[in-house]
């Protein structure tokens, strides 16, 4: 992911605060966590059990180090066991499907990462892009039980207006991640250390701001999770901040309560 490409449309500051004052939380933050290879992610879940802190998990059916794909049955106990935690979920695109370019006639160049047709590149109507997302939502909606969030990440964050305005006719709203809220686990480890990145977000963090992470990356070699995890949760925390998921956040909380 890159972040140049979050969305910049976040709610403002103040906005953000009042709404989580009436809920008891003046500081909130918004953790979300996209798929990746699995290997981490009964850390993950064992660290926000532990704290308590409810997240938002946005899922594709990528390759897993174990297991069927990060959709497959493999997970589907784990998946399942987060909606009993009161975990928040939504769409990343079934096969990881990057946007590439806005093309004429209302079509979009896009390529997948993980599926049968991964580093093929096509082009696709808005109804294709559309039947992409909802296919992933569909899926975690067969494991979890639960009518996930109408919202979709994008792989990398990449999106266009166009694509954006699009996938809104068809009942998905974009969610990106906030500046300071791109916690570096893609990084390579040798240029930002599990150290540099927990002290960078405890640094940086600001009420409102939405937090991306992974449930796994395949190149980096010192894993972010539960590493740098669990210090974050306890020193945000220790600095006043609370955590919600995505329903909560006055960006989405309409759009999300009127589908």
């Amino acid at each position: 992911m890159r972040r140049a490409d979050a969305v910049a449309a976040f709610t403002a500051l103040g906005m953000a605060c009042s709404a989580a004052t009436a809920q008891g939380c003046a500081r909130p933050v918004y953790l979300t966590f996209d798929t990746g290879h699995m290997e981490v992610a009964p850390l993950v879940a064992d660290v926000l059990k532990r704290h308590e802190v409810k997240a938002t998990f946005f899922a594709a059916h990528e390759k897993t180090r174990a297991g069927d794909g990060s959709l497959g049955e493999h997970w589907a106990a784990w998946w399942k066991a987060r909606a009993g935690e009161g975990h928040e979920f939504a769409s990343h695109t079934f096969d990881h499907v990057y946007w590439r370019a806005d093309l004429p006639g209302g079509r979009f160049r896009v390529r997948a990462s993980a599926g049968p047709d991964a580093g093929r590149d096509f082009e696709w109507t808005a109804a294709q892009y559309c039947a992409e997302i909802g296919k992933a939502a569909g899926r975690l909606q067969q494991l979890t039980g639960k009518k996930p969030l109408p919202l979709f990440r994008a792989p990398g964050g990449r999106t266009s207006p166009r694509l954006l305005a699009a996938m809104e006719q068809c009942g998905f709203k974009h969610v990106g991640w906030s500046p300071a809220g791109f916690l570096g686990d893609e990084l390579p480890s040798e240029l930002a250390s599990n150290a540099a990145l927990l002290a960078r977000a405890l640094r940086d963090v600001r009420p409102g701001d939405v937090l991306v992470a992974h449930l796994g990356i395949w190149s980096r070699k010192d894993p972010w999770a539960p590493a740098v995890l669990e210090p974050l949760v306890t020193g945000l925390e220790a600095k006043g901040f609370c955590f919600a998921t995505l329903r909560e956040h006055p960006a989405y909380r309409d759009w999300i309560s009127a589908r």
